[in-house]
């Protein structure tokens, strides 16, 4: 027949009288009455068929096999404790999951998030990033910031950023191939395009140069690189590739800083771009992240 499992209740009274050494002021501790302490001490001391504590004049001590008990008792109802803090600290703290590109994420809103923490630092954020955003996600209780057409959301979203774009390179590749002073300089060099699986949403350079009345295939074989991330495009402009379409609220920063410079005449299109999108069930993070958005957007 399998022994019987111990009861683990009396773990805590026991840790604290190894603590404290004396069963009155474990009792205290506690908030429980001495004789219902030793009771349970009686009970655990019958169930292993040993003596764990030694009475003496004042107080008891640990027997040799008390003593082993205790540690690992001491230990378990430690790491119990700090394991419950935390559990109720994660439980306790306001947080807020954010959906949006890679793109956004990337370039406009992971090198603002220090500003965000220094106004509220004891929110969690989860940034979920992915290549296309879903364009309802309103009743997850997220907050979403997408791409996408005014007719495409409704009545509360809120425009962040604008669709504005303009050529972009890096003043290297600029000095050894410009100036370009028409946009049919633009179409005869090197371009590095954002692909997608369907038609594109936003500018790409097919629209961009039919915008300005240029046919681009008859400067095609230029050699164009393409990627299916807008990140990695902005890399390889970084990088002297080629010109790319530079999205005017991502590409801020790096223009600001001389890093990347624009090289040709911008477009708008002010129906387009980033939207941000409450949860149908606000909460005060929801709100907080949402208006310090558009605060950094300058909505």
């Amino acid at each position: 027949m399998a022994e019987r499992a111990l009861d683990l209740g009396w773990m805590r009274i026991f840790a604290e009288i190894g603590k404290v050494g004396s069963l009155s002021s474990a009792a205290a501790a506690l908030g429980l009455t001495q004789p219902a302490v030793s009771y349970q001490i009686r009970r655990l001391e019958e169930q292993l068929g040993i003596s764990l504590l030694t009475r003496q004049h004042r107080g008891v001590q640990l027997t040799p096999e008390g003593q082993r008990l205790f540690e690992i008792v001491a230990k378990g109802v430690d790491d119990i404790d700090q394991l419950a803090r935390r559990l109720r600290s994660e439980v306790e703290r306001p947080s807020i999951r954010l959906h949006t590109d890679y793109a956004f994420s990337a370039l406009w809103l992971i090198p603002r998030m220090h500003a965000f923490r220094l106004l509220y630092p004891d929110m969690d954020i989860q940034i979920v990033a992915t290549q296309r955003m879903e364009r309802d996600r309103s009743g997850t209780g997220d907050i979403s910031v997408v791409f996408g057409s005014r007719a495409e959301f409704g009545r509360d979203a809120r425009m962040l950023l604008p669709e504005r774009v303009a050529p972009v390179c890096s003043p290297g590749f600029l000095e050894r191939n410009g100036p370009f002073a028409t946009p049919a300089d633009l179409a005869r060099n090197r371009l590095v395009h954002l692909d997608t699986a369907a038609p594109s949403p936003w500018f790409d350079w097919r629209s961009y140069f039919a915008e300005l009345g240029i046919d681009r295939e008859v400067y095609s074989g230029q050699g164009d690189l393409r990627f299916n991330t807008y990140s990695l495009v902005v890399q390889a402009a970084l990088g002297e590739q080629g010109l790319a379409l530079g999205w005017m609220g991502l590409v801020d920063t790096l223009l600001s800083t001389g890093i990347l410079a624009i090289a040709g005449p911008a477009l708008e299109a002010p129906d387009r771009g980033y939207w941000l999108l409450q949860p149908k069930s606000r909460t005060p993070q929801s709100e907080q992240l949402g208006a310090w958005m558009l605060a950094e957007a300058g909505v």
